[in-house]
């Protein structure tokens, strides 16, 4: 027996805490009477679960790996039209949705999923996995620069936490830098929102690495499937990652 959101989850519903706020919202039914509480245990190989009066069936679990095209959006729909990470996905019959998000025009490593522990691992904030970038600003920053942003910089939803900084590659005749920097925080736009508080706005940005996981060799609006150590690699990362901040 299992509790009810993780079956859910599990069936690549939503994520987890998605999930519980579907079954608190009367969205849940198993053997046809509503659920409305969380502490429900169910037996997905014998109780009939429905969500919107449709019902659930286990999905085999996957895991993707997508170089995500800049001007692309990161949700499997969009009311206004334009192209999503799914439609890349040809050949997945799967329901599968992004861990995270990369914005509109932000390009490289996006991972997906129908594992919604798997999501929630990754995602949570208690969670502080590694998200590596190039971002390319213009001008040329002076070491100083870089200094503030490894120390942490102020933004509007307060202080970021340290951050890993160097110069990757520095082009003098277009008066542009590349720069490589990780994070361990997922806050929306934090790498644009970081360079713009030390006045270097970026012109471009591409995430090349997450976790232990590597973007190198992935064409540009294309997938694969993360192998069995590859996933493990990422929990691992994920339950380190937060071991150490415990000990801290």
């Amino acid at each position: 027996m299992e509790r009810l959101q993780k079956v859910l989850a599990q069936a690549g519903v939503a994520s987890r805490r998605k999930c519980e706020e579907y079954i608190t919202a009367g969205r849940v039914e198993v053997n046809d009477a509503v659920v409305t509480h969380l502490g429900v245990k169910v037996d997905p190989e014998q109780d009939e679960i429905k969500v919107d009066g449709r019902a659930i069936r286990l999905q085999k679990k996957m895991y993707l790996l997508f170089n995500k095209p800049r001007g692309v959006i990161t949700s499997v729909k969009d009311p206004e039209g334009r192209k999503v990470v799914t439609d890349f996905l040809k050949g997945i019959k799967e329901r599968v949705y992004p861990v995270g998000r990369l914005d509109y025009d932000t390009e490289g490593l996006l991972l997906l999923t129908n594992d919604g522990e798997f999501a929630n691992l990754l995602t949570h904030p208690k969670y502080h996995l590694p998200r590596t970038y190039l971002a390319t600003v213009k001008g040329v920053p002076h070491g100083t620069v870089l200094e503030q942003l490894q120390q942490g910089v102020e933004l509007d939803d307060g202080p970021t936490a340290p951050a890993e900084v160097e110069y990757h590659d520095i082009d003098p005749e277009k008066n542009q830098t590349v720069i490589q920097i990780t994070i361990y925080e997922g806050r929306n736009r934090q790498v644009r929102r970081m360079f713009e508080a030390v006045h270097f706005p970026v012109l471009k940005l591409k995430r090349i690495q997450f976790g232990p996981i590597l973007l190198a060799g992935l064409p540009r609006g294309k997938y694969r499937h993360l192998d069995k150590h590859e996933v493990e690699a990422l929990k691992a990362a994920a339950l380190r990652s937060h071991n150490v901040q415990n000990s801290k």
